[in-house]
């Protein structure tokens, strides 16, 4: 086979492996859950909130900043603003556990 039919072959499976990750992200309802555990855990071995918030986070004039860029297409637009609604969902999850680790350590 020429070089470039393994190319081609390649080029194909890397692009299949690219869309089946995204599909299973795409529906993957607990994926938000672990990565903000992720978070916790990193706040447990003790890792500074806020600089955790500030990982976690995408502060919305970022935001504006990337969406009036006139580089980008359309439906990455979409994609940005999909992973904005995405870390804010990770935030609030992350600061609903950093928040029960809080009255936990009080109740005791």
């Amino acid at each position: 086979m020429p070089a470039a039919g393994y190319l081609f072959i390649l080029l194909f499976l890397w692009w299949f492996a690219v869309k089946n990750a995204q599909l299973r992200d795409d529906f993957d309802p607990l994926a938000s859950q672990r990565e903000a555990a992720m978070f916790y855990g990193l706040f447990l071995r003790g890792h500074s909130v806020e600089a955790l918030r500030r990982d976690i986070d995408i502060p919305k004039p970022l935001l504006h900043k990337w969406l009036r860029t006139p580089r980008f297409e359309p439906g990455f637009r979409d994609n940005l603003k999909r992973v904005y609604s995405y870390r804010k969902q990770v935030l609030a999850i992350f600061e609903e556990l950093v928040t029960s680790e809080r009255n936990r350590a009080r109740v005791q």
